[in-house]
């Protein structure tokens, strides 16, 4: 099988985590008999360096023309510190969000035997913990109306949804609860927002179409108490694009590290896949950033953009048997030996 695979490596510690992802992904086309193109292009700060763009329409067509993407992340001090910056490296990844129409963002969490105890959670409330987090991710305030007023003294962010929005995102996790354990949580604030009632009421509509399906609901603070303390409660929980962002960042502890957080961004064209963390960029450089959500995230990519399932095992496999023999970074090394980004990917790659 031929797989066109765009690479936007990005800022930070972005072009060094792909690369790794890269090697495993030719260790597992040369195993299973595919071939792999990539095309390089450019998204975030080293866009808007090289183009003043952060986002230019030359990565745009990249995207199209591929039949996957993989992605580092973006995210550079320089724009961090400047809060009049006009042109900002996160508005790239917004608008590839948008361009593709990309409005489900699926971070799986789970739990690895041997890293247990890495979880600054108790062993018992996290040991077995495994459920999908789905984010709504091309409305709500990250794209709603936004500005200032009042000579920039007051400042509004416009949460907006619409119902075909709300309604897309629910099928998708009522029929990836329907493969799991049958069970989904929408996570909203349907106490004090409006678009949160919205939310709720179309849920309520749809539920009676999912009866095999357990529908409940919970309000966004509650959600993120439940995630610190019963996080093996969750199945598929779903949420707007907001509270999805940051309910998925806290869910990291559960696993023990941001560093082993996949996902992938899926909608009306090309599919996303990219690690959850940041572009860390004190570590840029250093070879000491953990490879292993990207590369996670490259198995997500044969499963959801290829439907090929064993070449998404073969990488899981060789991940899980990479942190039980310690063959990791030092955010997951402990007193153990710390490897680099590079000697990670290249132990999974030769493994595989």
């Amino acid at each position: 099988m031929k797989l066109k695979i765009a690479k936007l490596p990005g800022d930070g510690i972005g072009p060094e985590v792909v690369g790794q992802a890269v090697k495993v992904v030719d260790a597992v086309a040369k195993k299973f008999g595919h071939e792999v193109e990539y095309s390089f292009a450019y998204v975030g700060a080293c866009a808007i360096d090289k183009f003043g763009n952060a986002y230019p329409e030359e990565t745009h067509k990249v995207c199209l023309e591929s039949d996957a993407v993989l992605f580092g992340a973006v995210g550079d001090p320089r724009y961090d510190n400047d809060p009049t910056a006009k042109v900002r490296p996160e508005q790239g990844l917004l608008a590839m969000r948008k361009q593709l129409g990309l409005y489900a963002n699926l971070r799986p969490v789970e739990t690895f035997k041997s890293l247990v105890h890495k979880s600054p959670l108790k062993e018992e409330l996290v040991d077995g913990a495994d459920f999908l987090c789905l984010r709504e991710l091309t409305g709500g305030m990250y794209f709603g109306e936004k500005g200032r007023r009042d000579n920039g003294d007051t400042a509004f962010d416009t949460n907006l949804y619409h119902r075909y929005e709300v309604e897309r995102i629910l099928k998708l996790g009522y029929e990836y609860a329907r493969r799991r354990r049958k069970h989904l949580t929408v996570v909203d604030k349907a106490n004090v927002l409006e678009s949160s009632r919205l939310w709720r009421q179309i849920a309520q509509e749809m539920a009676p179409q999912y009866p095999d399906v357990t529908t409940d609901y919970m309000y966004v603070d509650n959600a993120a108490m439940k995630l610190i303390t019963g996080p093996k409660f969750f199945d598929v929980l779903v949420t707007e694009n907001t509270f999805g962002d940051i309910l998925t960042d806290e869910a990291s502890c559960v696993s023990g590290s941001m560093g082993l957080l996949a996902s992938a961004s899926i909608g009306e064209h090309t599919g996303v896949y990219e690690p959850i963390h940041g572009s860390y960029p004190q570590a840029a450089g250093k070879n000491i950033a953990n490879p292993l959500a990207t590369i996670l995230s490259a198995a997500m990519m044969f499963e959801y953009a290829f439907g090929l399932m064993e070449e998404g095992k073969a990488i899981r496999r060789a991940v899980a048997l990479s942190i039980d023999k310690g063959i990791v970074t030092e955010d997951l090394a402990g007193d153990g030996k710390k490897y680099s980004t590079s000697e990670v990917g290249d132990w999974v790659a030769a493994h595989i």
